[in-house]
């Protein structure tokens, strides 16, 4: 089980963005990357493809590695370790570590 999913408000602690907050756009679990909002932005040259389409420099993020930020939970608004606990009919949720409140997916 992943402990960060699509839609997470999560901080970078380390690299260059540290610090900055943002929300998870898209996951890439077989290399543990992710890819969040605003952060670590990248300068691609695109040509012009049509008479519609936008050629040029354009600005993207580019993904960052899963280690390299901290979930935010929604409960106490910290950046948090998180834990695995089990509901009553036995399915996993994720757990904050500071206040031990259940992280719903997509918070």
């Amino acid at each position: 089980m992943m402990s960060i999913i699509k839609n997470d408000t999560v901080k970078v602690i380390s690299g260059n963005h540290k610090g900055k907050v943002g929300k998870v756009l898209k996951v890439f679990p077989g290399t543990n990357r992710i890819i969040v909002e605003k952060v670590h932005l990248v300068k691609r040259h695109q040509k012009k493809r049509s008479q519609q389409d936008q050629g040029g420099i354009l600005e993207k993020e580019a993904p960052i590695h899963v280690s390299n930020v901290l979930l935010v939970c929604p409960k106490c608004s910290k950046p948090t370790r998180t834990g695995v606990g089990a509901l009553a009919d036995g399915k996993k949720v994720r757990v904050c570590k500071s206040c031990n409140e259940m992280l719903v997916a997509g918070d």
